[in-house]
């Protein structure tokens, strides 16, 4: 048995300016005879369901109930037998592992000369389509034998080894549709991601959460401390911003009596780039009226398990090498209780001392804004000893007022809000509250804003004065959370970078 050019020298040297240059050759000689790039073939069949249907009759049952297949799909392998057989394999959108891929087999005296030879001239990469009947090997492997074979499209250039894909990451995340073609792993982490998606709005709309959409282009920031990306309106002759959050629009449609709404989108942060960082990436918010921080946790956790269930099968995950359990109920912790349990050794008069904190944190390279309090000096000296260290999930909660300006204030406690973020494999995941609907309080919350960006905060709030004025017509009670959804992927598909889990993540641009 001989084997295909393309596979063969897989391991060599190649020239792939001259590979393209033979492909595009046996495109052209495909115009002069007017059959390039046909659109009338229909695919009946896709190979993960033959696998699945299929895959347990024997050779004798296949004979005896002969099953017609139609099927269009990307050639993968190619083995030719001398010039009257070839063995070659397709695969298809159909499954994120092997079983969307399937066998065919192809003889002289079934698809006649003109096909078999056509055949020869085939490369890997190629989208064929064929028609044919199921039969399995002497290995007893499913395979069509075809009696129909057609050229979908032409493949221009080559594919990279089989053995070892795209070896390069950055050109993994650049060319995603390569990556997506030599990886069983990579789709299977797409099929997942859409998995846990659906299975989100399946469970909101089951707890009566209508979906909505609202406004990626604002007048003004808001929802969120982040450093906006800039943009300008022609034809209204004014700037905008790309939103960092929802939350304000969000909440406007609960003052407009929708008791419960969610979004799943996109939001844009000028900010960093790292493995847990995307200038753009997807948040799903949702926001319920007579609620609160409690409830919101409860609920948070349920929409969480039951994704990772949908997703990976159980709640019972594994990322980078160690476990982690959804099942369980996740932990609760004030931001002191945390760093007493993960950075013990501070004493209850430091952790309540705004210059002993000050001094902390310059050793870990962190300088304090001016005009932090000690709920925001706390917070600072917990991102730096605890908040890595946050493997289980856990709710950390009840946040300084100075750091929460969307959220509710405690009625018990002054100076700490009804808010939570939720921790897990140490990174945050959700951040939810109590909405402020005091139109008062959240007035001043905002020119308290403005008075720290002035003194340098790019992050601090603006001033949303259309916001104050939606709560002055009355918000009921509420609460509301916002879930990372690229954050949580990364986990459910234990994924190590951001990236592994966005189809096209930004890059620099290439030289």
């Amino acid at each position: 048995m001989t084997t295909h050019n393309d596979d063969a020298s897989a391991a060599l040297p190649v020239d792939e300016n001259k590979i393209i240059a033979e492909r595009r050759a046996k495109l052209a000689a495909l115009r002069t005879q007017g059959v390039a790039f046909p659109n009338d073939f229909r695919p009946q069949h896709k190979a993960a369901d033959l696998h699945a249907q299929y895959d347990g009759k024997t050779r004798e049952e296949l004979e005896a109930a002969p099953v017609t297949v139609v099927l269009a799909g990307r050639m993968m392998l190619k083995r030719e037998a001398g010039k009257k057989a070839a063995f070659a394999t397709l695969q298809d959108a159909s499954g994120a592992r092997a079983d969307g891929r399937i066998q065919i087999y192809v003889q002289l005296d079934q698809v006649g000369e003109a096909a078999m030879a056509a055949l020869h001239h085939y490369d890997l990469g190629d989208i064929l389509g064929v028609v044919g009947t199921l039969f399995k090997t002497k290995t007893d492997e499913l395979t069509i034998k075809v009696t129909e074979l057609r050229l979908i499209t032409k493949s221009l250039r080559p594919l990279p080894d089989k053995f070892h894909g795209l070896a390069d990451q950055e050109t993994k995340y650049r060319q995603r549709y390569v990556d997506l073609i030599m990886s069983e792993e990579t789709r299977r982490t797409f099929k997942a991601r859409t998995a846990a998606i659906a299975s989100i709005r399946n469970f909101m709309a089951k707890n009566d959460f209508m979906e909505v959409e609202t406004p990626m282009l604002h007048t003004i920031p808001g929802g969120a401390s982040a450093k906006p990306f800039i943009t300008h309106h022609n034809a209204l002759d004014m700037q905008m911003f790309l939103r960092i959050a929802p939350e304000l629009y969000l909440k406007r449609l609960v003052v407009g009596g929708f008791d419960r709404v969610f979004e799943i989108n996109r939001n844009f942060r000028n900010e960093g780039v790292s493995i847990r960082h995307n200038p753009e990436f997807t948040m799903m918010e949702f926001y319920a009226a007579y609620t609160d921080y409690k409830w919101l946790m409860d609920f948070t956790e349920a929409v969480i398990r039951q994704a990772a269930i949908d997703a990976h099968g159980t709640a019972t995950l594994t990322y980078g090498g160690r476990e982690l359990d959804l099942a369980k109920p996740f932990h609760r912790l004030t931001i002191v209780e945390a760093i007493n349990k993960y950075a013990p050794g501070y004493t209850e008069a430091q952790l309540n001392d705004a210059e002993f904190i000050k001094k902390e944190l310059l050793k870990f390279g962190v300088k304090p804004h001016a005009h932090a309090g000690l709920g925001a000096l706390q917070l600072a000296l917990f991102e730096e000893t605890a908040e890595a260290q946050l493997w289980e999930p856990t709710y950390i909660i009840d946040y300084p007022v100075e750091v929460s300006p969307l959220a509710r204030a405690s009625d018990t406690r002054e100076g700490i809000t009804e808010r939570f973020e939720l921790f897990m494999v140490g990174r945050e995941i959700a951040n939810g509250f109590s909405e402020l609907n005091d139109a008062e309080d959240q007035a001043a919350r905002f020119q308290a804003q403005v008075a720290a960006k002035d003194a340098g905060d790019e992050e601090a709030m603006y001033y949303d004065a259309d916001y104050i004025r939606a709560l002055e017509y009355g918000m009921p009670p509420a609460g509301g959370c916002g879930i990372g959804i690229d954050r949580l992927m990364m986990i459910i598909t234990d994924s190590p970078n951001i990236r592994d889990v966005l189809l096209f993540p930004h890059l620099r641009r290439e030289d």
